[in-house]
């Protein structure tokens, strides 16, 4: 219990400090915002910053950081130390980086960021890479509360008639101006998200000693030996750095009414999200008693958990919680996964997105795709499972570029030593476990353990070297032509 109460502290101090250290690094000034300059009335839209941080929390959160968290407590309470620094060390300056650098090129895509910093190839690759990641997102978020909705509703509203509902509500999502429907539903929904993490803490905390916090310890408790490195931290995705909130931050970037609100908003919401992913990993341990009891309950589906560890700590009321978060959490980070492949593929095409017909031409292509992988989650039993592997290794891939963009931003503005550091660290950091995953994971190569582990490893070395090298012969040059 005493380590949970200072990993929260720290998170908090972590946004105080190391959050403002990032900001000065990044400098945000006075120039017009994309909400401000160009203002299209559908994806450029003013918000007032208390809006925007909700917005941007249940885009990036959902119900990643209750089911990544809760897989992640599998491994026992190490995972409060992921969640910890790797939000305010890599997720939090992932997506203010994210965010800003977005607001400074008039709200452009991760896509094309990468283009602009690391090259055209970098940017085909990204156009496709993250349009796949943001497909698998919608649909991992359909079929969690299509199958839920499923076991509580009439036989003939079965999986894949929610599933359709699902869709029809992304097809509106997807095309409306983004005041009319996710500004108006997501701060309402945000503080569903937070009351319900707030609720589950404070019945497990005032439970009576029935419910036991264990303090952190840095054995792998995972009952079946699945190591820690790199698997753990690809479980834990949204609730630490998470990829996909590179595809998300440049849509609140375009509502953003100053620069100087940046931190609150993007930063601020990576935190908060984490906060909330430290409660359910939590709420996972303390629940069940044993990792082996964990995961024999996940095995059923996260959603199940969520609602036993939800009933089984606050009765009806957490039952209603549960049901509402898992219901709508999902589906409003799915959305605006769907919305978010829209606008790539609309700078990829340079298709303006002012005009409906427009946006018709590309989301009804993309919720096909979306349809069909959903069809094949709900008719497979092991469908779902697939899906949500190949996602977070994406997801967490797509992280590593996004770091290396910023690093490449950060270099080009003369940031030199701590300034780029802040994001090469985590950029080496998430290239170490992303490529080490898809080496040795049963949905990669599935190459021995020990190699994998030395060439990742070496891999993000060289990666890091060659930071260096660029590093010092741009500060090189910079000084040449200052004289």
């Amino acid at each position: 219990m005493i380590s949970l109460m200072i990993s929260f502290a720290v998170l908090i101090v972590g946004y105080i400090g190391y959050g403002r250290v990032t900001e000065k690094i990044f400098s945000p000034d006075d120039r017009q915002t994309p909400a401000i300059a160009i203002n299209d009335g559908v994806d450029c839209v003013p918000m007032k910053t208390w809006k925007a941080f909700l917005v941007q929390l249940l885009n990036i959160a959902g119900t990643g950081p209750i089911f990544g968290a809760l897989m992640g407590a599998v491994f026992g309470p190490v995972v409060f130390l992921w969640i910890v620094c790797g939000s305010i060390l890599g997720g939090a300056v992932h997506d203010y980086m994210s965010g800003m650098i977005s607001s400074r090129h008039k709200g452009t895509s991760i896509a094309e960021l990468s283009g602009t910093y690391l090259g055209k190839a970098a940017k085909w690759v990204m156009r496709i890479f993250s349009v796949v990641l943001l497909v698998l997102c919608g649909t991992v978020f359909v079929t969690s509360p299509a199958g839920l909705l499923d076991k509580l509703t009439p036989d003939w509203m079965n999986g894949t008639f929610w599933a359709i509902i699902i869709l029809v509500y992304y097809l509106l999502a997807t095309l409306l101006p983004i005041d009319k429907l996710i500004g108006k539903l997501y701060p309402v929904f945000g503080v569903l998200l937070i009351v319900m993490a707030g609720a589950v803490m404070g019945g497990i905390v005032f439970s009576g000693g029935k419910y036991t916090i264990p303090e952190i310890s840095l054995h792998n408790l995972h009952p079946k030996g699945t190591p820690i490195w790199p698997y753990m931290f690809i479980t834990v995705a949204c609730g630490a750095v998470s990829g996909f909130h590179a595809t998300q931050s440049p849509m609140i970037a375009k509502c953003i009414k100053s620069e100087k609100v940046g931190r609150k908003i993007f930063y601020g919401a990576m935190i908060s999200e984490s906060v909330i992913a430290l409660v359910w990993a939590a709420a996972g341990v303390s629940f069940y008693g044993t990792t082996q009891l964990l995961n024999e309950a996940l095995a059923n589906g996260a959603s199940n958990v969520v609602y036993e560890i939800s009933t089984g700590v606050l009765g009806a009321f957490g039952g209603f919680l549960a049901v509402a978060g898992v219901v709508v959490c999902p589906i409003t980070s799915g959305d605006t996964a769907f919305r978010s492949a829209r606008l790539i593929l609309a700078e990829t095409f340079h298709m303006e997105q002012n005009k409906i017909k427009n946006r018709l031409i590309i989301t009804i292509p993309l919720l096909i795709v979306g349809g069909l992988l959903t069809w094949f989650a709900i008719v497979n039993d092991e469908g779902f499972q697939v899906i949500w592997r190949y996602f977070s290794w994406s997801n967490q891939t797509l992280a590593m570029i996004a770091l290396w963009v910023a690093t490449a931003y950060l270099l080009k503005e003369g940031k030199y030593r701590f300034g780029s550091l802040i994001t090469a660290f985590p950029a080496t950091f998430m290239t170490a476990v992303s490529l080490t995953y898809i080496l040795m994971a049963q949905e990669g190569f599935r190459l021995n353990q020990t190699f994998s582990y030395i060439v990742g490893i070496t891999a993000a070395f060289i990666l890091f070297a060659i930071y260096l090298v660029v590093m010092i012969f741009r500060k090189k040059i910079r000084a040449k032509s200052s004289v």
